[in-house]
Parts: C-alpha cells; structure tokens; sequence
C-alpha cells in the first residue's frame, strides 16, 4: 500500500468517525429537540389561527407573508425536524436512501422559502414606511403579492428538488458521501448531504446572501427614514405655535415608525444569528476539505431550525393587535377577555396604521 492509499484510507476512516452521545447527552438531546418543535409547530398554529379568525389582521397584506411563512415553519417542525432528531439521537437513518434524498430536499426547499418570505417581508415593510401611500398602494397590489408569494415556493423548489434528485450537488464527490454513510457500526448507516463547491456557492447566494443583501438594504432604508422622520417631529414640537404645520397625528406616526425600526433591528439580529453560521460553513466547507466536524454541523443546522421557533415571536407575538387574537383564541372567544383585551391600558408610543398596515410591534 502507498502513500496515497493510506491517505485516502486514512481520509475515510475520519469520514467514518461519527459523533456518538451517552445516555445523559441523549436525554438532553430528546428533550431539548422535543421543546423546540412543540414551541414551533404551537406558535405556528397560532398565528394561522389568528390570521383566519381575525377579520382586521386579514386585512392587512404583510400578515398573509407571515401565514405563509408560518406554515413553512409548521411543515418543518412536522416533516424536517423529527427525522432529523432521530437520526442524530440515534446515529443511524432507518429510512432508506430515497426518503433520505426527499427529506433533504424538503429541507433546502423549506429553508430557502423561509428566507425568501422574510425578505418579502422587509420589502413590503420598506414600501409600507419610506414610500408615499399611493406608492405603496401601487407597488403592492394583490397580484404582486400572490406572486411574491408563488416565488417564495417556487424558486426553493427549483433549487431543491431538482438539482439534489438528480445528484447535482454530489458530482465529483460521491466516494466521500459514500465514505460518510456508514458509521463504526457496519449495520448504520447516516442520511448524509454534501455538496460540491458550484452547488454550495450557487444555492448559498441565492437562498441566504441575495435576500440577505435585500434585507439590509430594505431595513437601512427604513432606519433613515423614521430616523429623519422622528427628528422633524422632534424639531416641530420645539417650534413656536404659529410655525407648527404638522398635523395632530403626525407625532405618533413619527413615533410608531421609529418603534418598528427598532425591531426590525432585532428581527435582522435573529435572522443573522439563526442563519449565518450554516450557510458561513456550507460555503467554507467544500473549500477546506469537508474537515467541518460533524457537531457543528448539526449546531449550525439546528440553530437555523430554531428561527422557525422564532418567527412566531418575531413577527406576531411582538405585534399589538396579534396579541389580541391571541388573547382571544387562548381563552377560548370568551366574552370578558375580548373585552379585557379592547380595554388594556395604551401607552405613550401607541400602535399606528402606515400605509394600510400596523407597524407598531411592542
């Protein structure tokens, strides 16, 4: 045997090396997996729920990127999430490889479109707050939004499902997918994905640095603007009577839009949290011999799962009027608590309607 030979055998074997987990570290594990995808598949739930049954929240276009982000969110707790959970508690896939390729399919679909809805969001949110309100009307017509919508399914699908079925993403590196499929134990096997360096670019730039470049744009956009917004108000206020132009409701728009800036920097701060370290190594890895160990992977990835967990906080249960429905829907339509939630205390800063949508999340 060779240099080589004992390289590539030596290679493989580090392939073969997979993580093992105690007793304790597997119960940690379960419970820890188990949290999230009940928190995830019940705050889903709920923002769908409150959508259907509350006619305001219906009216209001960004809320049907947030239904449909919610379901996205709903199908991976229900079709990602607990196969994955199983495989990586057990270290071993049980479901044979055809499965093995729909389930990771159905996960870059589900990732990409939930990123792609929430730089619908940030769009729509830009237009809504920077742009005049015939603008807005214009530029987000129910068509447009049906389409953006149809985007957000429909390119993750051609980027997913085509390319892995056809083991686009595995050219030039199918001894080490195989190398990776079997554990110590020669009866385990492992639902293993690898891509080569053109797929890892091409689908990373697509599904996370694209729409994250929008994001950033959209919300440093709409920083500026409640910023400069908040500072005439500021100046209005301190002019004389006479010279005060601005109409009585001017100031609280001018403070609902500084609110909503506020936390779209802690929505952008999530997403980046959630999101970047995987696409960071998916892109790294290639490029560094796939020497990425198999723990920070499943860190980086369920890091992202989480923000499935999130969004329902991030863009609902941060939201005034969400918080009603939800009260509503908790206790069950009860009369006493519709009123309760009519009738809770505002404050200084209260909700506020910009261009046909409330953008006060408190």
């Amino acid at each position: 045997m060779d240099e080589a030979d004992i390289n590539e055998s030596s290679t493989e074997a580090e392939l073969r090396a997979v993580p093992s987990y105690g007793v304790v570290e597997r119960i940690a594990l379960i419970s820890f997996f188990s949290l999230v995808m009940l928190m995830t598949v019940l705050g889903n739930l709920l923002v769908m729920v409150a959508v259907c049954r509350d006619r305001q929240l219906r009216k209001i276009k960004t809320n049907y990127f947030i239904v449909s982000l919610a379901f996205r969110d709903l199908l991976v707790s229900v079709m990602v999430m607990p196969f994955g959970a199983i495989e990586l508690v057990h270290q071993n896939w049980i479901y044979g490889e055809t499965f093995c390729l729909v389930r990771t399919s159905l996960d870059v679909l589900l990732t990409t479109a939930s990123i792609l809805h929430l730089c619908c969001i940030s769009l729509d949110r830009y237009y809504a707050i920077c742009c005049q309100p015939l603008v807005y009307s214009n530029r987000m017509t129910p068509l447009r939004v049906s389409l953006m919508l149809g985007g957000c399914w429909v390119i993750p699908s051609v980027i997913s499902f085509l390319p892995i079925m056809q083991g686009w993403n595995s050219i030039g590196i199918d001894h080490l997918i195989e190398a990776r499929k079997f554990s110590g134990d020669s009866n385990s096997t492992m639902c293993v994905f690898m891509v080569n360096k053109p797929y890892a670019l091409t689908c990373s730039v697509v599904a996370f640095y694209i729409p994250l470049g929008l994001m950033v744009l959209a919300y440093q956009r709409i920083y500026v603007t409640a910023g400069a917004r908040s500072t005439d108000q500021h100046a209005a206020a301190q002019a004389p009577a006479p010279l005060q132009t601005a109409p009585p409701t001017s100031a609280t728009t001018a403070c609902a839009e500084t609110k909503a800036a506020k936390t779209l920097g802690i929505i952008m701060g999530c997403f980046c949290l959630c999101w970047a370290p995987f696409f960071i190594t998916n892109v790294v890895d290639p490029f560094i011999d796939y020497a990425v160990p198999e723990k920070l992977w499943a860190a980086c990835l369920w890091l992202g799962y989480i923000n499935s967990m999130l969004n329902p906080f991030l863009y609902a249960f941060l939201n005034k009027s969400f918080r009603r429905a939800f009260l509503i829907i908790l206790c069950c339509g009860n009369q006493r608590s519709r009123r309760q939630s009519l009738l809770v205390p505002s404050v200084p800063c209260p909700a506020t309607t910009i261009n046909g949508s409330t953008h006060v999340l408190r």
